[in-house]
């Protein structure tokens, strides 16, 4: 077994056990266990387990999570607008996954995360004026992808968007090769900007990568994050489980499992 497959295997093992809502059910099983062995705290360890399960579902803790990890401000119209005109920016939009085939296409497609980003960098193409870019390959963990992310969001963009990307950087495997392999192909093609695409769970990570191999080749790079909340925690049903929340908490508990390795 390859080197590539031994990390893959492991990674998958450790974030499936990391990630909820698995924590919670470890906690809830041995706050039974200890309950049934008549220790009283074991009722409060089923308790706790039971209402981070809860919260693990919900937006207002997955905005709770955002705030508290430093995501960046989503960028205003007016900031938008202002870099009309330029000729040496572009937009690139880091991949979040995509499935091998979907049969309603019969083709792959880009999975929930990278569909969001493509669409909101589409959007900055197009009111900027800037052409469009994509970085992804077969990630460390996306066993079942047999073609790199790139080639399935650049058929997406130009046949759903009608905006064929100008650059596709596919060997990437993760967010420090997406900046190794895509700025010094940007910078070749006079690139001095780059308005960076990405979820703003994984932006921090991000912009961590990019600029420390931007600054080198003397570009700069604004953070693009999409996916933001105005606001999350007033209603009722923000505090209420739903895939949306779960899906959020999951993500920002992966980058922030993501920052402290230091991938």
């Amino acid at each position: 077994m390859s080197l590539a497959l031994d990390y893959s295997g492991f990674k998958t093992l450790l974030l499936a056990a990391a990630l909820p809502p698995a924590p919670m059910l470890l906690l809830a099983a041995w706050g039974g266990w200890r309950l049934k062995r008549g220790r009283r705290w074991g009722g409060w360890m089923l308790g706790l387990a039971l209402a981070l399960a809860w919260l693990s579902a919900t937006e207002a803790a997955g905005e709770l999570l955002s705030r508290a990890t430093g995501a960046p401000a989503a960028l205003s119209r007016a900031q938008v607008d202002a870099l009309q005109g330029r000729r040496d920016g572009a937009v690139l939009v880091l991949g979040g996954g995509a499935h091998r085939h979907l049969p309603e296409y019969d083709a792959g497609a880009p999975k929930r995360l990278t569909a969001e980003r493509l669409a909101y960098g589409v959007w900055l193409a197009r009111h900027t004026g800037w052409p469009l870019a994509f970085a992804g390959g077969i990630g460390w963990t996306a066993m079942e992808l047999s073609q790199p992310e790139a080639e399935i969001v650049a058929r997406v963009a130009a046949e759903d968007y009608g905006l064929p990307l100008r650059w596709a950087e596919s060997r990437s495997r993760d967010t420090r090769e997406n900046a190794a392999n895509s700025l010094p192909m940007l910078a070749a093609a006079g690139v001095k900007q780059v308005l960076l695409v990405t979820d703003d769970g994984h932006m921090r990570r991000a912009v961590r990568a990019f600029e420390r191999m931007a600054g080198p080749l003397g570009i700069g790079i604004v953070p693009a994050p999409v996916g933001l909340r105005d606001d999350a925690l007033t209603r009722f049903d923000d505090w209420c489980p739903s895939a949306e929340g779960f899906a959020r908490v999951r993500n920002i508990v992966y980058e922030t499992l993501a920052w402290w390795a230091g991938r």
